[in-house]
């Protein structure tokens, strides 16, 4: 054995390195913090509040990956979390459109103040105007499929 620690799939052997290597970096973890950030205020607005808890929820998980895989920044990660999710988290719980508004729109300000801190402070998460045409966030006892869709 030359040192190497490798694991079997039906493909062949990857080693521990490789595997490391093609984690996704934060960049791409980001991408879809917003996206499912995004998902999450349409969510709330249109009153569907457990598609909210649910695209909040991944939105966490999204943020486990990069604290694992991008560790320098576990301690930032984790303090947006508990400043400017757990408040979002608790509106949604409580279904209080005001205050999820308020929380939602401060963990934007809070998204600018890590992303400064970090020496990103060109990136700047803004909330689309509109919905994704793809996805229905209303109340699921309105939701009707038309003929075709």
């Amino acid at each position: 054995m030359n040192g190497e620690i490798k694991a079997k799939t039906k493909h062949g052997e990857i080693t521990i390195d490789q595997l490391a290597e093609i984690q996704p970096g934060m960049a791409q973890i980001m991408q879809e913090v917003a996206h499912r950030y995004y998902y999450t205020y349409y969510a709330a607005k249109g009153g569907n509040w457990k598609l909210a808890a649910h695209e909040l929820k991944y939105l966490r998980v999204a943020l486990g990956v990069a604290k694992v895989t991008r560790p320098k920044f576990t301690e930032d990660l984790t303090a947006f979390e508990g400043e400017y999710l757990t408040p979002v988290l608790k509106a949604i719980q409580k279904q209080d459109w005001s205050e999820f508004e308020a929380a939602y729109f401060e963990g934007m300000k809070g998204s600018d103040r890590y992303h400064d801190k970090t020496g990103h402070e060109y990136i700047r998460f803004v909330l689309p105007k509109d919905p994704p045409a793809h996805m229905y966030f209303g109340p699921m006892e309105k939701f009707q499929r038309k003929e075709g869709e």
